[in-house]
């Protein structure tokens, strides 16, 4: 992965002061824009996403304390430099009171230029790790996002299941959250001081598998060079979550059974029986009462495990929630990609709620991943959806006379004509519609221009 440019946005009226500032910290390796108004410079700012912003003080029409109130007043949480000539540095002092993080003198001492922003730059890592960590901490409280029917009822047998010591068994589709919900489950009982351990029962063999479980002692198979503690002994205390359990083979699920019946196992290669209290939670998105009539599942582990069913719905089946799913993840990836976003417009939300969703919330947090990544802001827009999303759209037959099939028809038909009067080039009909290159050849390739 290539490492993340910083971009820096300098806001001087004096063309001088910006190229030499432009040269100097594009010399270090950061991607640069420029302004020359204080007008031009929040425009800029609600386009792209800067992580530090150097200011004028003394300009024309707006200046720059104008600016720094207008930033802040927008709720902008963005880390703001000033430049200041001699006579004006009272100005960068109060500044400084009203949220400047520093300022820069002139003239321009180019090591002092490098240290101040490197400084800066700095903070704004820290401020954006400490939104993270934050994030993270509320996350553990929150566990399970959303308000429709489907998922409160799903929430209440989840609260309840908490309370006891009962075996669960969670079903659902691939990326419906189990192990959200089972590690939910694990912090609303009495042992969340205790571990969560999780392990995931299919794509290891059964040997493997069993040592994962039940640990092995030094010898027992060649590679086994020392004892080996296994999940179950792990989590002594604590929540197991034997993810897919509907996987495992039929010689294992004799030894799972014993162990729920008797909450005592060997380790493998040992013969002494080695107690532990955990509580199990499985999940499986298989069919376990097709797999018992098949013979591949014992009708006899599957109620041990069947104890309190929790089914979790799939996503298409919770359309209510899916606007708080995709602020959450917005704001996540958001924070992890320092960029900064307002939000998602109406008609992109729209699609996002009409798309079927077969990946559930798991394939919705990689969407809005890849459309925080990709996208420019300050809005992510329909444009920013994946190909594989707007393939699979409903497509009414009226779209083309709605207002925003309109709007589509105007932007290809002048992308086209431009792109004519360029004789194809890109980065010539970027310039006349005033867009970027990258954004532009998006456009081409949603909207099917040429």
């Amino acid at each position: 992965m290539e490492p993340i440019v910083s971009t820096i946005l300098v806001v001087d009226d004096d063309p001088d002061i910006r190229e030499v500032l432009q040269d100097r910290l594009e010399s270090l390796g950061y991607r640069v824009l420029g302004a020359a108004t204080g007008r031009e410079g929040l425009e800029i700012l609600e386009r792209q996403s800067p992580h530090l912003v150097l200011l004028d003080v003394e300009m024309p029409g707006m200046n720059g304390l104008e600016v720094l109130r207008e930033i802040r007043r927008r709720e902008h949480d963005i880390t703001v430099v000033m430049i200041t000539a001699f006579g004006t540095i009272e100005r960068a002092v109060q500044a400084m009171k009203e949220g400047a993080y520093d300022f820069i003198p002139k003239p321009f001492e180019p090591d002092h230029i490098a240290l101040i922003v490197a400084k800066a730059l700095e903070r704004e890592t820290l401020k954006r790790e400490v939104e993270i960590l934050t994030e993270e901490v509320d996350e553990r409280h929150r566990m399970v996002l959303g308000k429709s029917a489907e998922i409160h009822r799903a929430l209440d047998v989840a609260k309840k299941a908490a309370a006891s010591r009962a075996t669960i068994l969670l079903l659902g589709e691939s990326g419906t959250g189990k192990e959200i919900f089972a590690r939910a489950i694990h912090n609303w009982s009495d042992r969340k001081a205790k571990p969560f351990i999780a392990i995931n029962c299919v794509g290891l063999s059964k040997e493997l598998l069993e040592s994962e479980l039940f640990g092995h002692e030094k010898g027992s198979f060649t590679g086994a060079l020392q004892l080996k503690k296994g999940k179950m002994e792990l989590g002594h205390g604590g929540t197991v979550l034997l993810d897919e359990v509907g996987d495992i083979s039929t010689e294992l699920q004799t030894k799972l059974l014993r162990f729920l019946q008797e909450r005592e196992f060997e380790r493998v290669g040992g013969t002494k029986p080695i107690g532990v209290d955990v509580r199990i939670i499985a999940a499986t998105n298989r069919d376990l009462d097709s797999a018992v009539r098949g013979g591949h599942f014992r009708e006899d582990l599957y109620y041990r495990l069947n104890v309190v069913l929790l089914k979790l719905p799939p996503l298409r089946a919770r359309q209510d929630d899916i606007p708080e799913l995709v602020n959450y993840f917005l704001k996540r990836f958001a924070l992890e990609t320092k960029k900064i976003f307002n939000g998602v417009t109406d008609e992109a939300l729209q699609k996002l709620v009409a798309y079927e969703w077969p990946g559930n919330i798991r394939e919705l947090a990689n969407v809005i991943e890849s459309m925080v990544v990709l996208g420019q802001g300050p809005w992510l827009t329909p444009l920013d959806l994946p190909t594989k999303v707007v393939a699979k759209l409903p497509n009414p037959a009226h779209d083309k006379f709605s207002y925003h099939g309109a709007i589509d028809d105007y932007r290809r038909d002048l992308i086209a004509k431009t792109l004519a009067q360029t004789e194809g080039n890109r980065a010539a009909a970027a310039k006349v519609l005033g867009l970027q290159r990258t954004y532009l050849s998006r456009l081409i390739r949603t909207l099917r221009v040429g």
